[in-house]
């Protein structure tokens, strides 16, 4: 059952589509059959979740654009919200 939603093939990150317990596998539209990724954290419903590694640094991207930068190493299947993520609204044109 598809419980997340990547919005652009290049995104590094899903939403989820309902509160998601840890542990619980990631699923969504056009998922390689071979890419298995579980929720690490308890995601809230619309949260972001990282799909691949994410490196301190490097732009999270949601929407095909930079949406953010990583305030710290991000793995496959954990919440990315403000605690390790900061904005780059208004700050970088795409």
């Amino acid at each position: 059952m598809v419980n997340a939603l990547r919005i652009h093939p290049e995104d590094n990150v899903v939403v989820a589509l309902t509160d998601l317990a840890p542990g619980t596998i990631l699923e969504w539209s056009g998922a390689p059959p071979n890419q298995v990724v579980a929720s690490r954290d308890a995601i809230p419903f619309g949260h972001k979740v990282a799909i691949v590694p994410i490196r301190k640094g490097q732009m999270v991207i949601k929407y095909g654009a930079p949406i953010g930068i990583a305030t710290t190493d991000i793995a496959p299947g954990d919440h990315v919200h403000i605690h390790n993520l900061r904005s780059v609204r208004g700050v970088i044109k795409s």
